[in-house]
């Protein structure tokens, strides 16, 4: 199969244990077990937030602050790269494209969705309660509803004691 008959894979990516494991699961299903023709082409994306976004304050002060913000988003945003590739290079995925583009997750990851002609988006589940999901809003629920395209919340086994 040509590369341009493969169909794009979407996988969101953040800076949490979950995101890395959806990512590794990913890897492991749709990837590692063909070798050197795997069935999709593989974009990692991770939303960088704006920094007011992040402080999420207004008034005197705040726009000192944001530089600091948009540096420690930078730093953040690096590493998040830096391990999505070396996940994949580790499972011998050597031609993922993995890009950061600023604003909300649930909007940037979408709209990877639509650039890309994506036919499956992936993206962890924090596994948050239903009151903290309701004050966040999740991320995966809404791309569920708003993506057009199947999405897979892959979600990490929980540890029984």
């Amino acid at each position: 199969m040509a590369t341009s008959e493969k169909q794009a894979m979407v996988v969101g990516i953040d800076d949490s244990e979950h995101s890395k494991y959806a990512l590794e699961w990913t890897l492991d299903h749709f990837f590692a077990p063909f070798a050197s023709n795997p069935p999709f082409k593989l974009f990692v994306v991770h939303a960088k937030p704006t920094a007011s976004s992040a402080v999420g304050l207004a008034g005197p002060g705040a726009a000192d602050v944001l530089p600091y913000v948009d540096a420690d988003l930078r730093k953040i945003a690096a590493r998040v790269v830096e391990k999505a590739k070396e996940l994949c290079l580790g499972k011998s995925v050597n031609d993922a494209v993995v890009e950061v583009v600023e604003g909300d997750a649930r909007n940037v990851l979408c709209e990877a969705v639509e650039k890309h002609h994506a036919s499956m988006l992936v993206v962890g589940s924090h596994g948050y309660g239903a009151i903290k999901r309701a004050v966040l809003g999740s991320v995966s629920d809404y791309c569920a509803h708003h993506a057009h395209c199947s999405v897979m919340i892959v979600k990490r086994p929980t540890i029984k004691h």
